[in-house]
């Protein structure tokens, strides 16, 4: 696994203690997946609402169906998240 600068959520400021605040009221937690994306808030704000439209989309796959196929993603790829 390679290892990656990430800012800690205690050092978070700004639009990137947003997010990790609205991490924590959607998962309880600030994941690693999201830290990743710290020194590039802009970026992890992009994927969380790319995420966010996908995951909830009306049309297509059903919520639980795209759970379901994210779950066999991340087995397939060895990925705990």
């Amino acid at each position: 696994m390679a290892w990656i600068r990430t800012v800690p959520p205690e050092e978070a400021e700004g639009s990137l203690k947003d997010q990790y605040e609205a991490a924590v009221a959607r998962a309880g937690r600030v994941y690693q997946i999201v830290q990743s994306m710290s020194l590039a808030p802009g970026i992890l704000d992009a994927s969380m609402k790319h995420f966010g439209a996908i995951a909830h989309a009306r049309d297509g796959l059903s919520r639980s169906d795209r759970e379901l196929v994210a779950v066999v993603v991340s087995v397939a790829n060895e990925c705990h998240y």
